[in-house]
């Protein structure tokens, strides 16, 4: 083998090295997993949305909320103004209203809280009101009964449309939560709100935080894929204690 040949057989090998090289490295990238979305963790405890005219009737005509705090989701705060909640059963005092005002009352309280007023509150997403019990709400300048309007909030995510796409989520699936911590644990059935405007942020209530031993601002990871003993169906309407 002459001098040019060696040169070749050189280069030759050496090239062979390099891709052999980058195709291991490839292979390394595509099979590493990604590491897991994280989101913040907002806890609710009771509260309510008023309706216009409701407000006119628990405050006085023309009232408006006064802002406290705002919360993590735009345009929306905690404000000064609280009410009493009237069941069959008992009440509850010093629940805050939040802001801004919407079209229709809407009433958020925990399962405990059910037992204590006496109604059957289903588990649902905001908004989904139907068949849902009523109650009395009592403000300072007036009272009024609601045929309907309360319910358990769903635990739920809220994102952009533009980060959910980029993490391969959609309006309204379900996802699961990955708790860290003393009280590790898996929390199913978290429904993705992909809506504009939106932070990213995980909903629970005080029970399903304490539950899980999380606190406000803690990191929980998403989990997209779930393994085959996690998966079964649930019904959406989980309100079948008896109070």
């Amino acid at each position: 083998m002459n001098a040019t040949q060696q040169q070749i057989a050189w280069i030759t090998q050496q090239v062979m090295q390099e891709l052999a090289a980058q195709g291991s490295s490839r292979s390394e990238t595509l099979d590493a997993p990604s590491a897991p979305l994280q989101v913040q963790v907002g806890i609710s405890n009771r509260h309510i949305h008023l309706a216009r005219e409701d407000m006119d009737i628990l405050f006085g005509y023309g009232a408006t909320l006064t802002r406290m705090k705002a919360v993590k989701q735009p345009g929306q705060f905690a404000s000064e103004e609280c009410v009493t909640l009237r069941g069959p059963k008992g009440e509850i005092k010093n629940v805050r209203v939040l802001g801004p005002l919407r079209p229709t009352t809407q009433v958020e309280i925990s399962v405990a809280d059910s037992f204590v007023l006496g109604v059957k509150a289903p588990v649902r997403m905001s908004g989904d009101l139907q068949d849902s019990p009523g109650i009395e709400i009592v403000g300072p300048k007036g009272s009024v009964k609601k045929a309907s309007g309360t319910i358990v909030a769903w635990r739920h995510i809220h994102i952009s449309p533009e980060d959910a796409e980029r993490h391969a989520l959609r309006d309204g699936m379900e996802v699961s939560i990955q708790a860290q911590g003393q009280r590790a644990g898996i929390m199913q059935h978290v429904v993705v709100r992909a809506t504009q405007a939106s932070v990213l942020e995980l909903h629970v209530d005080v029970e399903e935080a304490n539950a899980y031993g999380l606190r406000n601002g803690d990191l929980v990871n998403i989990i997209t894929e779930q393994p085959p003993w996690l998966m079964f169906p649930l019904r959406r309407d989980c309100a079948r204690w008896s109070s």
